[in-house]
């Protein structure tokens, strides 16, 4: 026999609804695109594929998706977090539309550059702009290559909380275009960009320090582009990278610090 008036049960059957629901939400749901001619996968344990940097997500706890469908309000439905990386083929504007409002309505989007023109409809959206030239260095280089380089100079973020150095395997510079975007990661001052394309430093040449990770929000969500995608890649996910990786899978999973 129910003692309870109609009304409270009703109410109580709503309460464990909503509580069933907000537990069902706790698991992070973090979607990698995969729709846009990617050649480096989630799936895959080759050294340029991307299962590590899954695993650490799924070592937070959250729940890891694929998708090779283009971006959409229906494919974004349920996921607290996207992440676009080593994308071959243009994210078209209704893509575009769809991640801006993914991430205005409280989703986090990470970006990790392999060439530049894919994301040139989706990065000024969100007030950036990115070189289409590779940044080159004089200090700090790692192997036989000038376009393979440490990063030291970081900004305080949870991103950089226990982080030294990373290390950048060609990339592209970045550039703020709104004053509400954070700069986490730059280049010595004696970066480069090879203008003329010479192959070698001339006086005409760009030489400065080039931002290389920059994150802000846009409405109550938060975004992350890196000026490569190589970081996170198995092959080269140890040391600085992964604690780069581990920072970023703790930060979008809700937890500020790094495991």
């Amino acid at each position: 026999m129910n003692f309870l008036p109609r009304g409270l049960t009703a109410f109580l059957a709503a309460l464990l609804l909503l509580l069933a629901s907000q537990q069902a939400r706790a698991v992070p749901v973090v979607l990698f695109d995969q729709s846009h001619g990617q050649q480096f996968l989630v799936e895959g344990n080759r050294p340029l594929d991307l299962s590590g940097l899954a695993g650490l997500f799924a070592a937070q706890g959250a729940q890891v998706k694929t998708s090779t469908v283009p971006i959409s309000d229906q494919i974004l439905q349920g996921v607290d977090v996207l992440i676009i990386s080593g994308a071959f083929a243009p994210i078209t504007p209704p893509e575009v539309l769809a991640v801006m409002k993914f991430v205005y309505h409280g989703g986090r989007l990470a970006v990790m550059a392999h060439i530049a023109e894919p994301l040139m409809g989706l990065l000024p959206q969100m007030g950036i702009a990115m070189s289409n030239l590779a940044v080159a260095e004089q200090e700090n280089m790692v192997g036989a290559t000038n376009r393979d380089f440490m990063i030291k100079d970081l900004t305080p973020h949870p991103l950089t909380a226990g982080l030294a150095n990373f290390t950048i395997y060609g990339g592209w510079a970045l550039l703020e275009k709104k004053k509400d975007i954070t700069v986490i990661a730059r280049t010595s001052h004696k970066a480069w960009v090879d203008l003329n394309q010479n192959g070698v430093l001339n006086p005409g040449d760009a030489v400065q320090a080039f931002a290389m990770v920059l994150a802000g929000r846009t409405g109550t969500g938060s975004f992350v582009v890196f000026g490569d995608d190589a970081i996170f890649q198995n092959r080269f996910l140890q040391d600085g990278n992964l604690t780069l990786a581990r920072n970023l899978a703790a930060w979008f999973c809700g937890k500020e610090k790094a495991i």
